[in-house]
C-alpha cells in the first residue's frame, strides 16, 4: 500500500507554508504536496522537492482537479472574510468528489459559541464538514500573537498600542506552533471526530502585552483602550478597509468578554512543548 498523500492548501500563505515546513520533518518531502493560486508559487515548491497544484477556492472545478489522489487534506480557512463559507463548501465539495479521506479544518477559538463577527463562517464551514461524511478534525485557532505584533512600527513611535479589549486577556501563540499542531494532525494518527481548542498555555491583557514590549524596547509604550467605534475609525484612518477594520474592533471587543481565552492546553498538548512565550515572540520581532 502506498503512503498516504498530504496536501496543505493556502500553502502559499503564512500559515501554510510553516505547515510545510514542520511536515517536512514528519514525513518524506514525496507524500507532501502544496495547493497554490500562482504558477511561479508552484515553480518555488517544486524547486525544493515538494508537489504542487494549482487551485482556488473560488473554482470548484480546480479543486477537484488538485484534489485527484489525495488522502489527507489540511482545509486553511480562506483570508477572504465574507465568502469565506461559500469558498470553504467549494473545498469540502471537492473533496468529497475527489474521495479525501480525510479533512483538517483551521477554525477559530470556541467557533460554535463565539459571539466574535469573524467566528460566522467559521461555525457555518464546521457544519458544511458534519454534513459532508467526510471523517475531519476541527483546528480552532485562537489568536496569533503576531496579530498583535502588525502595529509595531506604530506602538513604538506613538509610545501606545491601541485596542477596545480592556482588561480581557489574550491567549496566543505564534503561527509556528499552531502549524506545528496542523502539521501533526495531517500526518496521521487517530484524529477524526476531534475538536482542538488551541490557544497559548498562558494569557495577558492587552496592558501587560504593551508592558513587556516597553520593556524590551527600552522606551515607553503602554496600552490605550478606546470604545469599539473609536478604535474602528482609528484603524480605518490608518488605512484599513471598513469591513476589516470593524471586525478587528469586534474582536478585542469580545476579548473583553473573554472569546480569546481558554483554560485548555490541547495545543501544547499537541505539539509535546509549551506554546512559545510572549516575550520570545516580542523579541524576535523586535529583531527583525
Amino acid at each position: 500500500m502506498s503512503a498516504p498523500l498530504l496536501m496543505v492548501t493556502g500553502a502559499s500563505g503564512h500559515l501554510g507554508r510553516l505547515v510545510i515546513d514542520h511536515l517536512k520533518t514528519l514525513v518524506p518531502a514525496a507524500q507532501i504536496v502544496a495547493l497554490v493560486r500562482k504558477p511561479e508559487t508552484k515553480a518555488a515548491y517544486e524547486a525544493e522537492g515538494i508537489a504542487a497544484r494549482i487551485g482556488d477556492y473560488d473554482d470548484v472545478d480546480s479543486l477537484k482537479a488538485a484534489f485527484a489522489g489525495i488522502d489527507r487534506l489540511l482545509l486553511i480557512s480562506s483570508s477572504a472574510v465574507g465568502q469565506r463559507a461559500r469558498q470553504h463548501g467549494n473545498a469540502i465539495t471537492a473533496a468529497k468528489t475527489a474521495g479525501v479521506g480525510f479533512i483538517a479544518y483551521t477554525s477559530i477559538l470556541a467557533a460554535t459559541t463565539s459571539p466574535m463577527a469573524l467566528a460566522a463562517e467559521h461555525k457555518a464551514t464546521e457544519a458544511m464538514l458534519a454534513e459532508s461524511g467526510i471523517p475531519y478534525a476541527l483546528l480552532r485557532n485562537g489568536w496569533y500573537t503576531e496579530n498583535l505584533l502588525a502595529s509595531l512600527p506604530t506602538d513604538l513611535e506613538l509610545g501606545q498600542h491601541f485596542g477596545c479589549a480592556g482588561a480581557g486577556r489574550f491567549a496566543t501563540a505564534p503561527r509556528k506552533d499552531y502549524a506545528e499542531a496542523a502539521a501533526i494532525v495531517l500526518a496521521g494518527g487517530d484524529h477524526a471526530g476531534k475538536i482542538y481548542e488551541l490557544a497559548g498555555d498562558s494569557d495577558f491583557t492587552l496592558a501587560d502585552f504593551a508592558a513587556e514590549l516597553s520593556s524590551q524596547a527600552g522606551k515607553p509604550v503602554v496600552y490605550t483602550d478606546m470604545p469599539e467605534t473609536a478604535y474602528a475609525a482609528a484603524l480605518v484612518q490608518a488605512g484599513l478597509p471598513e469591513g476589516f477594520a470593524t471586525i478587528l474592533a469586534d474582536s478585542d471587543a469580545q476579548a473583553a468578554k473573554g472569546a480569546l481565552t481558554t483554560s485548555r492546553k490541547d495545543l501544547s498538548t499537541l505539539i509535546g512543548h509549551p506554546t512559545t512565550p510572549l516575550a520570545d515572540t516580542i523579541a524576535a520581532a523586535l529583531a527583525g
